[in-house]
């Protein structure tokens, strides 16, 4: 399980990286889910790299 964090705006960011950012359920500075580890996850984290933090969590 992996522990995904908005830690920067997303204000004047691409089109695209507001929408992968309201699909993962994150819309401010703060918020966080928790996703199952697989591809998509990878492939949105990677487009929000630089605004996200990424932190492994264990499942309860």
């Amino acid at each position: 399980m992996k522990k995904v964090t908005l830690v920067k705006s997303l204000i004047g960011g691409k089109p695209n990286q507001k929408a992968t950012a309201k699909s993962l359920g994150l819309v401010k500075i703060g918020d966080f889910v928790i996703h199952e580890d697989n591809g998509v996850l990878a492939g949105k984290v990677k487009i929000l790299s630089h605004l996200v933090k990424v932190e492994t969590v264990e499942k309860a």
